[in-house]
């Protein structure tokens, strides 16, 4: 027990009030009537230490809403070989006992006979292909690449691929979709590893889309600019994050930052992947809604800064997860939130400084709240980083 709890800390409640307010705007920023499907969740267990049971899985979608669905896949399992058949059997039991609520993809390994057991899986209900080639280590320039792109083409079925940290330049996936243009595909994290050279390449392509599951909101917001609306799909990457966070930032930046109306909002949060998913493409696309130019705070570029420092020092080192490591760079966004001259920015900080306040109770709280306060930071850092800003400062027009 840490010496807060022994104060008398109440975890629960202090988790509770931290993220009310983000909770109560998530509510206000979703229209009514969304149907909402994470394009990007994962079930079982990983080398890295992660795991999320389906139980924990359906709990996170409940936090968003009790109808949510989400698409999902095995972690790296050790028990993937051969061609990763244990853990695809375990997500395609596990979705069939949902209630409809998952949706199992199945995960290929190149090396390991990928044809066979795609239409093994497929044959048993998957409804997509989850490749990742960072963790099988592998390239799409060769014959087993274009064996699995023509097995989902054969069946109508999306493809997700990792785009994220960790990859070398992927411009031979661009090629292999450009060669195979019928079968959808997911490129996930928003394309980071080359979201540039996939927003020019593939431009034309007619059912390619990004997901959002990435930590920078920056990142997000830079995909609004460079393709448009209709190709980027609400995802979260649980365990590695949560629903609830990702579709904040997914949202906020919809219509905060984008200008998405109401419907596309909707489309964002699981319409477009939904309809991906039933044999159909994506909407007719439109010009990216975010300038590639853009007006910023110096006050809240500042906060967002020390923020990602924060995270990156939670994740450093020995490869521990320490919430305490943010602490000091929670304490210099803090310091930046209380310019005694803020400015048109003035009402964003003192928001942002009270959630500030509240992580740092909860980190040094210790235990479940000080990991909880991982998410609180996440969410303050979106808040920063997509406060509408004039010429003037920031705050609504």
């Amino acid at each position: 027990m840490s010496a807060a709890q022994a104060a008398g800390f109440d975890d629960a409640a202090a988790v509770e009030a931290a993220f009310a307010p983000f909770r109560e705007e998530g509510r206000a920023l979703l229209p009514e009537a969304t149907a909402i499907l994470d394009a990007h969740t994962h079930l079982g267990v990983d080398e890295d230490g992660q795991s999320l049971a389906v139980e924990a899985l359906l709990a996170a979608l409940d936090e968003v809403s009790p109808d949510a669905r989400a698409c999902t896949f095995p972690l790296h399992d050790p028990e993937r070989h051969p061609a990763y058949r244990v853990p695809n059997d375990r997500v395609l039991g596990w979705a069939a006992e949902s209630g409809g609520r998952l949706i199992p993809y199945c995960r290929l390994d190149p090396a390991e006979d990928p044809v066979a057991e795609a239409e093994r899986c497929l044959a048993r209900g998957a409804r997509g292909i989850k490749l990742h080639p960072r963790a099988q280590a592998f390239e799409f320039g060769n014959a087993a690449a274009r064996s699995i792109f023509a097995a989902a083409r054969e069946a109508g079925v999306p493809i997700l691929i990792h785009a994220g940290r960790g990859m070398a330049p992927m411009d031979a996936l661009a090629d292999l979709a450009l060669r195979f243009p019928e079968v959808p595909l997911v490129l996930a994290h928003a394309g980071i590893a080359g979201q540039g050279m996939f927003a020019s390449r593939l431009a034309d392509h007619p059912a390619v889309v990004y997901d959002t599951s990435t930590l920078s909101p920056f990142d997000v917001i830079e995909l609004f600019a460079r393709v448009p609306a209709e190709r980027i799909v609400f995802a979260s990457d649980v365990p590695y994050g949560r629903p609830a966070f990702a579709l904040y930032q997914a949202m906020r930046i919809g219509r905060m930052v984008a200008g998405l109306d109401d419907g596309e909002l909707r489309m964002l949060a699981g319409g477009t992947m939904a309809a991906l998913l039933d044999g159909g493409a994506p909407a007719k696309p439109t010009p990216p809604r975010v300038p590639q130019v853009r007006p910023a705070v110096g006050r809240l570029l500042r906060v967002v800064t020390y923020l990602h420092s924060a995270f990156a020092s939670m994740l450093a080192g020995d490869g521990r997860r320490d919430p305490a490591r943010a602490l000091p760079w929670i304490a210099m966004g803090r310091t930046a939130c209380r310019d005694p001259e803020p400015g048109p920015a003035g009402d964003a900080l003192a928001r942002i400084d009270a959630s500030l306040d509240a992580a740092e109770r909860l980190i040094l709280a210790g235990g479940r709240p000080a990991f909880a306060a991982v998410g609180l930071v996440h969410a303050t850092m979106v808040l920063a980083a997509t406060e509408p800003a004039h010429e003037d400062g920031a705050g609504p027009a």
